[in-house]
C-alpha cells in the first residue's frame, strides 16, 4: 500500500471544451486503480489529481505529456504527494 501517490498536474494550453477531462477520465479508467477528478480552472489550464499505484499515475502522465490527448497540450507541471482518498472512481468536475 506504501506505493500508493497521489499525483496533482496542471496542464496548460489548448485544453478546454476539447473532450480533455472526458479523455483523461477514459485514459485514468483504462489504465485502471486510479481515483481522482479532472477539473478545468479559470485560467484556462486543466487540474488532473490522480491517486493511486505509483506506475499507473506515471501512466497517466505520461499520456498528459503525449501527443494523443485531444486539444493541444504545451506544459504539465506536477507534485507528488501521499494519498489523502475520500474519492469515488475518477470525476470529470
Amino acid at each position: 500500500m506504501s506505493d500508493d501517490v497521489r499525483m496533482t498536474a496542471w496542464v496548460r494550453g489548448r485544453v478546454q471544451g476539447v473532450g480533455f477531462r472526458w479523455f483523461t477520465r477514459a485514459n485514468a479508467l483504462e489504465i485502471g486503480g486510479l481515483t481522482g477528478f479532472a477539473l478545468n480552472l479559470d485560467d484556462g489550464r486543466v487540474q488532473v489529481v490522480a491517486e493511486g499505484a505509483r506506475e499507473n499515475c506515471h501512466r497517466l502522465l505520461d499520456w498528459l505529456r503525449s501527443d494523443d490527448t485531444p486539444g493541444r497540450v504545451d506544459g504539465v507541471t506536477e507534485i507528488w504527494d501521499t494519498p489523502r482518498g475520500g474519492y469515488d472512481g475518477f470525476a470529470i468536475r
